[in-house]
């Protein structure tokens, strides 16, 4: 192996006995030669220590880094630490790779140095386990292919599945490597590479397999509940979008709305209406402030200087309608209005 490969995988661990093997072996089978892996044990107390003793001996790429429990945030720096390539792909242990997954991840970047950041579409295994909600998330997140997509629905939810990225180094160094906030790391690292510019792309090809299954931490870890994605997006929504902004409307007084509002109010965010296309709401108030009919929205835009409106609703199907419905009033997505869910 050369002794600074161009490629590192970075791959955190705890108790994945179960899973590790096939993970690794799927690294193994990578047609793209120049990579290391920095496996970082978190402190697993099942049978991890031991597969990783036999696979070193069989896989020279692969370096072990053993530390304390201390969580996925501390385990993605410290791995990141020990990275020596100037790409990083990320890997979990659950998961497993398209043999070509590395070698046309690197061809895009190596081609495109404009791209901070290279994903791929997804496919979700064993079938017996997806959800409903969890395939329509793919389907959804498949469909982001371009910078452009990417960044026009990044306040939806998160446009790219965290194992399946291949990004530069420097480009994650530039905005502080992952943070602890309380709320998806990935996520989080996304929205920060959003507001710093990066240029995001995904190929349209399945490279990578991930398994859903009821013990994956974005099932069981409270960072990626509902609330704290909401916390999330009001944070960076009020560092980017709705700087400097002297209102800010909400298309959507349902849950969404209702709840995405509280977390905006508590940041200091310009609040002022609610727009809602059901009666039983409209003339009634949400924190104090109206809930209005569509028809309104242009009268009210025209009181502020600097507006901007969110499109808070989950319906399926409705953030497509408001879409319409403003691009007739003349206002343009990622400008004067972002989809948030």
């Amino acid at each position: 192996m050369n002794s600074e490969p161009l490629l590192s995988v970075l791959m955190p661990c705890y108790n994945a006995a179960q899973t590790l093997p096939e993970a690794l072996e799927s690294l193994s089978s990578q047609s793209y030669p120049h990579f290391e892996i920095i496996l970082v044990d978190d402190g697993s107390t099942d049978a991890t220590p031991a597969i990783l003793v036999g696979w070193k001996s069989q896989e020279p790429r692969l370096r072990v880094i053993s530390q304390a429990h201390l969580g996925i945030v501390e385990a993605l720096n410290t791995g990141l630490g020990a990275c020596q390539g100037a790409y990083i792909a990320r890997m979990d242990a659950d998961d497993r790779c398209h043999p070509e997954r590395f070698e046309r991840q690197m061809r895009y970047l190596l081609a495109h140095p404009e791209v901070a950041i290279v994903g791929c579409q997804v496919a979700a295994f064993p079938q017996s386990q997806v959800r409903e909600g969890f395939q329509l998330y793919l389907q959804w997140q498949n469909a982001l292919l371009s910078n452009a997509d990417i960044r026009r629905e990044i306040f939806i939810e998160s446009p790219l599945a965290h194992p399946s990225v291949v990004f530069r180094k420097d480009w994650i160094a530039d905005v502080g490597g992952y943070q602890e906030h309380g709320w998806a790391e990935d996520y989080d690292l996304w929205l920060r590479l959003y507001l710093a510019g990066a240029h995001f792309v995904k190929l349209p090809e399945v490279l990578l397999h991930w398994r859903e299954r009821p013990q994956r931490l974005t099932r069981t870890h409270s960072r990626y509940s509902l609330e704290n994605f909401l916390r999330a997006k009001a944070h960076y929504l009020m560092l980017g979008p709705l700087a400097d902004r002297d209102a800010v409307i909400i298309w959507g007084a349902g849950m969404i709305g209702r709840r995405l509002s509280k977390h905006l109010l508590r940041a200091g965010a310009p609040l002022v209406a609610f727009i809602d296309i059901d009666p039983r709401k409209i003339g009634n108030t949400r924190r104090g402030l109206p809930i209005l009919p569509p028809e309104a929205l242009p009268e009210w835009w025209g009181r502020y200087h600097s507006p901007v409106l969110l499109a808070a609703v989950g319906a399926r199907g409705a953030r497509q309608l408001i879409r319409h419905r403003l691009v007739g009033m003349g206002l343009q997505e990622g400008q004067d209005w972002w989809g948030v869910a």
